[in-house]
C-alpha cells in the first residue's frame, strides 16, 4: 500500500540533500520519478538544489496546482514513475495536502514530502500542518543548535545578524537569513553567531 511521509525539520538540516539521494535510488533502480517545488521558494526556478551541490531537475509549481490531477496524467504516459517527491512542502496549501493524500489512496504511488514544520514566528505552516494531520508516516530529520541541542526551531536574521521576529511568513533565504536553533536559544534570541569586525 503507498503512503504518505513527511519529513521535517528544522532549516539547514540537508532535507533538499535527502530528497535528491532518495530520488536517485529510485532511478539507480530503472523506476522515474517526479519532482516538484514551489516556483517562487526554489534556489533554481525548475531545480531541486542543496547546499552541498546536487540538484536535479524538478516541476515548479503555485498555490492553484493540482496534484492529483497532474500526476495522474503523467501515470498514463509513463507507467515507469513509481514515486513523487516534494520539496519545501511547508508552502502547499490544504487542498493540496489532501491530493497528494489522493495520489497515495487512489492511484497507489508513494509521496516523500520535506520541509518545515515552522516558521521564524514559531507559528506552523499551513502545509507543515496539513502533512502532520494526514500523512501516514512522519519521520524528524535532526540538527544541531549551536550549543549542540537538537535544534527545532527556526530564527530569522536582519542584515546585521540579529534575530527578527516580525515580517511576513514567507521570506526566502538560506544561511545569511536563517538559522536552526533549540528552544532555548530561539526564546533568547541568542544566534551563536560572532561578528568580528576587520580592520586594516
Amino acid at each position: 500500500m503507498a503512503k504518505l511521509y513527511f519529513y521535517y525539520s528544522a532549516m539547514n538540516a540537508g532535507k533538499s540533500t535527502i530528497l535528491l539521494q532518495s530520488s536517485y535510488n529510485y532511478n539507480e533502480r530503472g523506476m522515474d520519478t517526479l519532482l516538484f517545488i514551489p516556483g517562487f521558494s526554489a534556489r533554481e526556478k525548475d531545480k531541486v538544489s542543496s547546499r552541498i551541490g546536487l540538484h536535479a531537475n524538478a516541476i515548479p509549481i503555485n498555490d492553484k496546482f493540482n496534484f492529483h490531477t497532474y500526476i495522474q496524467q503523467a501515470l498514463s504516459d509513463n507507467p515507469k514513475i513509481k514515486c513523487i517527491l516534494v520539496d519545501e512542502a511547508q508552502f502547499l496549501t490544504k487542498e493540496q495536502v489532501i491530493q497528494l493524500s489522493d495520489v497515495t489512496d487512489w492511484l497507489g504511488v508513494p509521496v516523500l514530502a520535506y520541509g518545515l514544520r515552522s516558521d521564524f514566528k514559531a507559528e506552523p505552516f499551513p502545509g507543515s500542518m496539513y502533512l502532520l494531520a494526514l500523512a501516514d508516516e512522519l519521520n524528524e530529520i535532526k540538527t544541531i543548535c549551536h550549543c549542540g541541542s537538537k535544534a527545532i526551531m527556526n530564527m530569522r536574521l536582519d542584515e546585521d545578524g540579529n534575530a527578527v521576529d516580525e515580517g511576513e511568513q514567507v521570506a526566502i533565504g538560506g544561511n545569511d537569513r536563517y538559522i536552526a536553533t533549540c528552544r532555548k536559544h530561539f526564546k533568547l534570541k541568542e544566534t551563536g553567531k560572532t561578528f568580528v569586525e576587520v580592520t586594516a
